[in-house]
């Protein structure tokens, strides 16, 4: 059985263990490469991990918060491994269904679960300081948003999510369709309660409680990714456009 096509293949009667460090270390990229080839969440932790790399060098955090940090990505990606490798076995001894399989399975995915969470707790605590400022400029050159405003924004949301529907012929007014009126809204909602408030914090929560409706959407198999998407980038760009042309023509 070769760890890798190629490279290792242990001869007749020798334990299937590599004993060139090379060898090993095919074996453990080839075990890293799987994983991401496999498991969807596996490239999602590696999307996340560039992500916050970037972040690292256009913010230049401190040499301490960049190693807490690779740290808790590393916990993340080590979790995803150790939880890949539970479900091979797991699979290879009971291809049927068997209820202690399927704990096996949810106490890993569990493990990954909790890394993710701390490694997020982490991040935020780390990053917060720096984005946080940033971000709040950006809301300031928006600025507050007008009672006026806020309701030719939503309507104007409502609008074009009910346009857009028509124009694709698909869905109901309320229920499936090119877009997702529901992400739209919510993401326009979002969108105004941070400019009103100029709080990050209020918006953090406010595109999270935006995401859970959205999310919601999927779950019930109303819309697909793509229609979520679309209608949550409507629905912030209609907000933001209308809201600065009241500010302009006021």
């Amino acid at each position: 059985m070769p760890c890798r096509r190629g490279a290792w293949v242990p001869s007749k009667g020798s334990l299937l263990k590599p004993t060139r460090f090379i060898d090993s270390l095919n074996c453990a990229i080839d075990g890293i490469i799987y994983t991401a080839r496999t498991q969807k969440h596996m490239r999602r932790h590696f999307i996340s991990a560039m992500l916050v790399l970037l972040a690292v060098l256009i913010l230049r955090v401190t040499p301490l918060e960049f190693t807490l940090l690779v740290i808790s990505v590393c916990f993340v990606l080590c979790a995803e491994l150790i939880n890949t490798s539970i479900e091979v076995i797991v699979d290879m001894v009971s291809p049927e269904f068997n209820p202690h399989a399927k704990i096996a399975k949810d106490v890993a995915a569990g493990g990954v679960l909790m890394a993710a969470i701390s490694a997020f707790v982490m991040g935020y605590l780390i990053l917060f300081h720096y984005i946080f400022p940033l971000y709040k400029e950006a809301l300031d050159l928006i600025g507050i948003p007008t009672e006026m405003g806020i309701v030719v924004a939503l309507l104007t949301v409502v609008i074009a999510v009910v346009f857009l529907k028509a124009i694709s012929g698909k869905g109901k007014p309320l229920e499936g369709g090119l877009t997702s009126g529901h992400a739209a809204v919510a993401f326009s909602i979002a969108t105004i309660v941070s400019l009103k408030t100029q709080d990050p914090i209020t918006s953090l929560l406010a595109f999270i409680l935006a995401v859970m409706v959205s999310h919601s959407r999927l779950m019930l198999n109303i819309h697909t990714v793509r229609e979520v998407v679309i209608g949550a980038v409507a629905g912030m760009a209609i907000t933001v456009s209308v809201l600065l042309l009241f500010r302009v023509l006021g």
